[in-house]
């Protein structure tokens, strides 16, 4: 589906704790080949800069992305500020990549979408395709 929207459709960001730049490279590529305009905030990004930059935005998804393995640790607390603020509270979020330190990431997924989170992409085979077929789902969903 084209859009008109001047404003990204998609924000991009890697929590507090995760100083990686390559997988947000690569999702912000991915994601524009998919005809979706993105923002990238980069690593290292402050929950605060994440809540303003969605409400200065508005996008129709937030993307995190954790490769150092505190993604749950920065998505509980991340989602929890996301969720009670009223003009974010039905925001589309996920999370994916490395989402513990110790056990599988899948250990996480469960308590990161009962805290708020529409869907996680543990570090697995599939996760990208299962990201796509997200998106795509998401985008069938939106009418403009």
């Amino acid at each position: 589906m084209s859009t008109t929207r001047d404003e990204p459709e998609v924000l991009i960001a890697a929590p507090a704790s995760d100083a990686h730049t390559w997988n947000l490279i690569y999702l912000q590529l991915l994601v524009e080949e998919l005809g979706h305009p993105t923002v990238n905030l980069g690593p290292c990004a402050p929950d605060e800069a994440i809540v303003e930059a969605c409400l200065l935005y508005r996008p129709r998804l937030l993307l995190l992305s954790s490769v150092n393995g505190h993604g749950h640790q920065d998505g509980m607390r991340l989602i929890t500020r996301i969720r009670a603020t009223a003009d974010l509270a039905a925001l589309p979020v996920v999370i994916g990549g490395k989402l513990g330190v110790s056990g599988t990431d899948t250990d996480h997924a469960d308590a990161l979408r009962d805290a708020g989170f529409c869907a996680v992409f543990p570090d697995r085979p599939h996760a990208v395709t299962d990201f796509c077929r997200f998106l795509a789902a998401l985008s069938e969903r939106v009418v403009i």
